[in-house]
């Protein structure tokens, strides 16, 4: 079914939930959604429709939006499952972005997808310990300066829908490695903003973080774990303006500091989640070096204290990134944006209405009239404690209800 002969989608109305904008709590309207889209709030005695949702007890949310993510296979449905209903793809190769994206656009059962295809690295560097599990064969690097520019124009071509560039040297993990040179990503950087895209770069340790904002990156795609923060390195984030995601479930995965079974085994959770993806959630890396989860929680702290625009972000990925699942970890990440001292509500919008801000994503992330009318209904009240966004109730993509 494309994403054009779509059966119509049925006009409804959400009435008696306690409704998380995107950006603060309003109490005492109900949502109507017409035509895959936010028609309006309103009072619920006008909330008139051929189906009213009974959301009292619950929450009405935007659909959660996972700030870093790699679909492949099921992936899309896997999320959806847990209220995720749009995923970033942070690296993946044209095949793979192809099949997902169309799918994407022609199903309400999957979350959306956008992509910065294949991002920027170095032969040898990052992720290339993947080629052969995540990867069948090697992928498109960057040897140096001269073809940078060559390689962002590829990636155009392919429909990337940002660019993404990998300066990792190895230093949190104790494993180096060859990476982008500051002068090269400065050039990867200057060509996506002359195609008008976004330009995100993976760092894990803070030198590498910095060339990348010196290099004029507009976000980070992981927060730096190889030391405590600094005071003078959290400034010079800050005031570049970027936007930081720090993948904390993930980091702690590679620290070995921490896995993802506490939602793994949540009653909640459990019975959504496929055999394989609990396997892999219950694991973590042994990488060694310098990084830990202690030092991604405090610098993750000290930025937001700064503040700095944080995004709610996962890696998870089928292969390579271990202690993750599709939607579920998002959820974790939720928690430990809280514990590094965001408040709930703070947390949500960095799950929904700042990634639509930065990402560009106009169309979705709020609960608005006009916008696309992707939801979450949750029991409880998540804008006071966040591990009530796991007690998931229904979920709608563009006014679909999952499972319809």
């Amino acid at each position: 079914m494309s994403a054009t002969d779509r059966a119509p989608h049925a006009p409804f109305a959400v009435t008696g939930a306690r409704v998380f904008d995107g950006e603060r709590v309003v109490e005492g309207v109900a949502v109507l959604v017409a035509d895959g889209r936010v028609a309006g709030l309103v009072s619920p005695a006008e909330a008139h429709a051929p189906e009213v949702v009974d959301g009292r007890g619950g929450t009405l949310l935007p659909g959660l939006i996972d700030a870093h993510a790699h679909p492949t296979g099921d992936a899309l449905a896997l999320a959806i499952r847990f209220g995720v209903t749009t995923e970033l793809d942070m690296f993946t190769v044209p095949e793979r972005l192809g099949d997902q994206r169309e799918r994407a656009a022609a199903r309400d059962d999957l979350a959306d997808l956008r992509s910065a295809s294949t991002g920027a690295t170095v032969l040898g560097g990052h992720p290339s310990q993947l080629i052969g599990l995540s990867f069948r064969e090697q992928f498109p690097v960057v040897t140096g300066p001269a073809d940078a520019a060559r390689f962002v124009r590829e990636r155009v071509a392919e429909g990337a829908d940002f660019i993404k560039l990998l300066i990792d040297d190895g230093t949190a993990t104790g494993h180096p490695s060859p990476t982008l040179t500051e002068e090269t990503a400065r050039i990867v950087v200057a060509t996506a903003h002359e195609h008008g895209l976004l330009a995100v770069a993976h760092a894990t340790g803070e030198q590498n973080a910095l060339s990348a904002v010196r290099a004029g990156a507009d976000g980070l795609m992981h927060v730096p774990m190889d030391r405590p923060p600094e005071e003078k390195a959290v400034a010079e984030i800050r005031d570049a303006g970027v936007f930081v995601v720090p993948t904390l479930v993930t980091m702690g995965s590679m620290a070995g500091d921490l896995t993802g079974q506490d939602v793994a085994d949540d009653p909640r959770a459990r019975p959504l989640i496929p055999a394989d993806w609990h396997a892999n959630l219950c694991r973590c890396w042994q990488f060694g070096g310098p990084g830990s989860l202690r030092n991604a929680r405090d610098v993750t702290a000290a930025l937001h204290r700064a503040g700095v625009p944080l995004l709610a972000g996962t890696d998870a990925a089928d292969v390579g990134v271990l202690g993750t699942a599709h939607g579920v970890s998002l959820h974790q990440e939720l928690r430990l944006l809280v514990e590094c001292g965001l408040s709930p509500v703070a947390a949500l919008a960095a799950a929904t209405s700042v990634p639509a801000d930065r990402f560009r994503l106009a169309d979705r992330g709020r609960i608005a009239p006009g916008l696309q009318a992707d939801l979450l209904l949750v029991d409880g009240d998540p804008t006071t404690d966040i591990t009530r966004t796991l007690s998931v109730r229904e979920v709608w993509r563009r006014g679909r209800r999952l499972g319809d």
